[in-house]
């Protein structure tokens, strides 16, 4: 008989769901720096850790971005940054900085690495560059009939009752 797993702990301090100070202290930098406030024009007027938080928060429990909740203020705003952020390298940027700040500390075991990834049938079966069917019904070596005409057997020779 198998025996039965113990069930992790969870402790929900531990899980994140919104940034801490001290990390968003040395996120709000970049943000600055790769999205700077425009010198014309109408003043921004979102709060880059709340769309944070609320990108935090649609990763962490899958939600749509239009169930969104409302503390996190328009959904099509988080949306937009996070598209924006994510064609910039925003995100790739924010990592690093804070991998670094972990790696001073000594908190990254570098000997052990994960991957994940998700390997699922392709929807409506397959890429979009296949080949085309030949007709219906029909494989590949033979010949498409042409309006309403009389096929002929192949060889050429005429069908029985058929002059020639």
């Amino acid at each position: 008989m198998r025996k039965a797993r113990p069930k992790p702990v969870w402790d929900p301090k531990l899980v994140l769901w919104e940034i801490p100070d001290a990390a968003w202290a040395r996120i709000d930098p970049v943000l600055e720096e790769l999205c700077p406030a425009a010198s014309t024009g109408r003043p921004r007027t979102v709060d880059f850790r709340v769309v944070l938080n609320a990108i935090i928060f649609r990763l962490r429990s899958g939600c749509q971005w239009n169930q969104l909740p409302e503390k996190f203020g328009d959904d099509s705003r988080v949306h937009h940054w996070f598209q924006q952020w994510a064609r910039q390298g925003v995100f790739q940027r924010v990592w690093a900085v804070l991998l670094s700040e972990c790696e001073e500390l000594g908190a990254v075991n570098w000997t052990w690495q994960s991957a994940d990834g998700c390997m699922n049938k392709a929807r409506f079966g397959g890429g979009k560059n296949r080949t085309q069917p030949d007709g219906s019904g029909q494989t590949g070596h033979q010949e498409k009939r042409s309006g309403r005409s009389r096929r002929r057997t192949t060889g050429g020779r005429p069908r029985r009752r058929e002059r020639p």
